[in-house]
């Protein structure tokens, strides 16, 4: 804004030609102009804080509100940067030769508000797009014009929500349990916390590791009696707006354990928005069931290859079709995804798939558990989900040591050792159905499920691996009111996981 100052004289000047007329009188009028350009300051909003991948927009404006259309305007990082600015604005013009390569096609002016006038009002806010780990820091706002010039520091920090935390058990001597809890992928360095139902916990077995990437991994462990109730937290500090994980709780009774998860996702502490989800593992008490024949339903899919039991072979086999052409890729999804038979409706039922085959490794790529479905879609984007009535447990191929359930979000459960043979126990009356190891005769989890109407078994042989599902079965002579197996995987389990 310029103000205009006027200074006005008069000056009398007369001008006659000796042979003409009387002498006439003319008036000068002389103005003289001053111009004053107004100072200005730089003002900023900090710290501004960003989930990873998001957009950030660093606020800095003039004050008094002023254009800033013919200034220059640079942002940069640190006071040994200016030369190589993350934006430079000047004589109306962005320019970019000398701008730091790692924000090119990322920055440009953004808004502090949603009102705000932007140049014109001098707004001269940075937006900074898919904001990554490299990218924390200290910005200065720097503004000049032919008369004045100002500048300000703003801290950008950068989050991102790690991996669901992976509990577990381990029972020791003298009716002690170790619990642990563990997850990765956290920036800024978590804050993990344990706490039982009557106060919080204090362990000093806490450890963090940060990758090449900038990432940090945390890990803790705690002993505690086995009457506790037990639950593990993290979160990335500050806690502001972002995501909290809770696990509430492990109870333990005289080793039985019962596990209970909550996962709170994007906890809007301005708008009190909170989504939340429950998982629940329970240990089985004995009783008797059936233990099924379970059978596969051929659709004619052309991308897996199966086989029911005949007179030479007396398991049910699945596979995928090495030979087909899979429009999914390499995601395995329900394009490979096979009902069994029968349905049930009530009851309890128990059955078991071996993962592995004569000469080949283990199985590494699978799904087994139950659906609602009475045909699968056969549609590579469906998401099989609890949600959607989808109940399974998953390998996870690229992590040897997890399993995975296909809740929303999802759940991982860490393993010491992977299931050679799964056993599938289904209890409808009472909506839960649970995942053993066979082998090492321990739970591996269970899953609390509102079934509501008829459910059936469900495998996918995934893709990748050599191996061959098994869905084994058993003699007639055999299924009469057995308690065997899921008495013997429940006798003195010394491991149970979530």
């Amino acid at each position: 804004m310029a103000v205009l100052l006027t200074y006005t004289a008069e000056k009398h000047c007369e001008v006659h030609d000796p042979d003409g007329p009387p002498p006439a009188s003319v008036v000068l009028i002389l103005g003289i102009f001053f111009s004053v350009s107004e100072t200005f300051t730089v003002s900023v909003k900090s710290p501004v804080s960003v989930q990873r991948g998001q957009t950030a927009t660093l606020p800095c404006w003039l004050t008094p509100s002023q254009s800033a259309e013919d200034m220059e305007v640079r942002w940069y990082q640190g006071s040994d940067e200016f030369d190589t600015p993350v934006l430079l604005y000047q004589a109306r013009a962005f320019h970019y030769s000398s701008q730091k390569a790692s924000y090119a096609g990322r920055v440009s002016f953004g808004l502090k508000e949603e009102t705000s006038g932007g140049l014109k009002a001098g707004d001269v806010s940075l937006k900074l797009e898919n904001v990554t780990i490299e990218d924390v820091g200290k910005y200065i706002c720097y503004v000049s014009s032919s008369d004045d010039y100002d500048s300000a520091s703003i801290s950008l920090s950068v989050t991102e929500t790690g991996r669901s935390p992976l509990l577990s058990a381990v029972m020791k001597d003298d009716n002690k349990v170790n619990m642990s809890c563990q997850s990765d992928g956290w920036h800024p360095k978590p804050e993990l916390s344990w706490s039982d139902s009557k106060k919080a916990l204090i362990s000093s077995n806490v450890s963090f590791s940060k990758n090449s990437a900038g990432f940090y991994s945390v890990h803790s462990w705690v002993l505690v009696s086995s009457s506790s109730e037990v639950s593990c937290s993290e979160n990335s500090p500050p806690l502001q707006e972002g995501t909290w994980f809770h696990f509430w709780g492990c109870t333990i009774y005289h080793n039985y354990i019962v596990m209970c998860v909550k996962y709170i996702d994007t906890l809007d502490f301005t708008k009190n928005a909170k989504a939340f989800f429950f998982i629940i593992i329970l240990i089985i008490i004995k009783f008797p069931f059936l233990t099924e024949n379970v059978q596969l339903v051929d659709t004619g899919n052309e991308l897996i290859k199966m086989k029911n039991p005949s007179d030479d072979m007396k398991d049910s086999l699945l596979r995928d079709n090495i030979n087909a052409k899979f429009p999914d890729g390499d995601r395995v999804t329900c394009l490979t995804a096979v009902r069994g038979s029968p349905g049930f409706s009530s009851g309890r039922h128990y059955w078991e798939v071996s993962l592995q085959s004569a000469n080949v490794d283990l199985k590494t790529s699978w799904w087994i558990g139950v659906t609602d479905k009475h045909k699968i879609p056969h549609d590579e984007s469906f998401p099989p989900t609890t949600k959607n009535g989808f109940w399974f447990l998953s390998s996870c191929p690229k992590q040897e040591d997890t399993l995975h359930f296909s809740t929303e979000p999802e759940t991982f459960i860490y393993v010491q050792s992977k299931p050679k043979t799964v056993g599938v126990y289904l209890d409808f009356d009472n909506r839960n159905l649970s995942f053993y190891n066979v082998e090492e005769k321990c739970l591996i989890g269970s899953l609390a499920a509102k079934f509501t109407g008829e459910v059936f078994p469900l495998f996918n042989p995934g893709k990748g691996d050599q191996g061959t599902m098994k869905i084994l079965q058993r003699p007639a002579q055999d299924q009469s009111n057995n308690t065997e197996p899921v008495a013997k995987l429940q006798k003195n389990s010394p491991h149970y996981f979530i």
